[in-house]
């Protein structure tokens, strides 16, 4: 299948939405990108600082070099671009020149695919949470691999979270390390069919999920331990947390309002219902894009490096239609600092 022609960020500018400036910054996948290391059809790009300081960009179902062919996910790719508003570029992909998959397994009846939710590097080691689906969204079971060579090898740790544990909201994560010593962690159920709900532990206790303390009311207010109880009223779908000096920044994709909005907290625990959310990147169909419009998007993962007032995300698209779409692209907004 030939693919769509992608239009340069360059030719699309900037715009303000909501005291924000959006820009496209480029595409960072796609078959004339990354094709040459077998990642010409692939989603996601959650990004993390490898502890030797590249980046490390892990996709979910990858396929190349047509689209369908030689399915694989999680795959990665490494990239050394620092300074971001220049555009990130794909240097390495973790296999070689073909990318392999990060985890081993047979996609089929028991495991049809494992997708990649979040990662985080705490000290020389990367762990890797991702959803085991038996049936694309009939999650088993989640789990923690960890790398200590930046990502190039990956072992089970043997942490599973059950995939109907806490009325299934506790399969796809997001979490962060904060400056109080704290992992916080938001999740919710994949396919976008629940709220969230907010666990902390202990970094050196990560892959126990008996030490993920949760975060509920007890007592008529809120507290450690009790719980966990829905921190939102609206469904959650692929999102990110990441502390970006004194502040925190969540970013999600918004399935109710089909948009990508973003927060600005004090701290992980804040009452969400009643706090400002700004929206960052509005759906719409492919024959109406424009900068802060875009056909069939989701995801929105902080890229590191990124700062409150100047964030970047990697956010995905695929044309369900066709598949003749089915990318990454980095995507810069100005603003938030209004918040500090």
């Amino acid at each position: 299948m030939a693919a769509r022609q992608l239009t340069p960020a360059a030719a699309v500018p900037p715009v303000k939405a909501d005291g924000i400036t959006i820009s496209k910054i480029t595409d960072i996948t796609g078959p004339d990108l990354t094709g040459r290391f077998g990642l010409s059809w692939v989603d996601l790009g959650i990004p993390v600082r490898c502890p030797d300081g590249r980046t490390l960009y892990v996709f979910g179902d990858s396929f190349g070099p047509a689209w369908g062919e030689n399915w694989r996910s999680p795959t990665a790719a490494w990239s050394r671009t620092r300074g971001l508003p220049s555009g990130v570029r794909v240097d390495q992909a973790v296999g070689g020149n073909w990318a392999t998959q990060l985890i081993p397994y047979q996609h089929g009846d028991e495991i049809s695919t494992i997708i990649p939710s979040d990662l985080i590097t705490i000290g020389d080691t990367i762990y890797l949470q991702a959803v085991v689906n038996q049936g694309f969204g009939n999650v088993i079971w989640s789990g923690i691999w960890t790398s200590t060579d930046n990502g190039a090898t990956w072992q089970d740790s043997g942490a599973r979270f059950p995939g109907a544990a806490h009325n299934q909201m506790w399969q796809l994560f997001t979490w962060a390390l904060g400056s109080d010593g704290w992992v916080y962690v938001y999740s919710a159920k994949f396919l976008r069919a629940s709220p969230m709900i907010l666990h902390r532990v202990r970094p050196e206790r990560l892959t126990d999920p008996d030490a993920y303390e949760p975060w509920g009311v007890a007592g008529g207010r809120w507290q450690w331990g009790a719980g966990p109880d829905p921190v939102t009223d609206g469904i959650i779908g692929e999102m990110s947390l990441r502390q970006l000096g004194d502040r925190w920044v969540f970013t999600w994709f918004n399935p109710d309002q089909y948009r990508i909005d973003a927060m600005v907290l004090d701290h992980p625990s804040q009452d969400l219902r009643q706090t400002e959310s700004v929206t960052l990147l509005h759906g719409t169909s492919w024959d109406a894009q424009d900068t802060n419009h875009v056909a069939q998007l989701y995801g929105s993962y902080v890229i590191p490096g990124s700062r409150l007032d100047d964030l970047h995300l990697t956010v995905s698209q695929w044309n369900t239609s066709d598949n003749s779409v089915y990318h990454v692209s980095q995507y810069r907004f100005r603003g938030l600092g209004r918040w500090l």
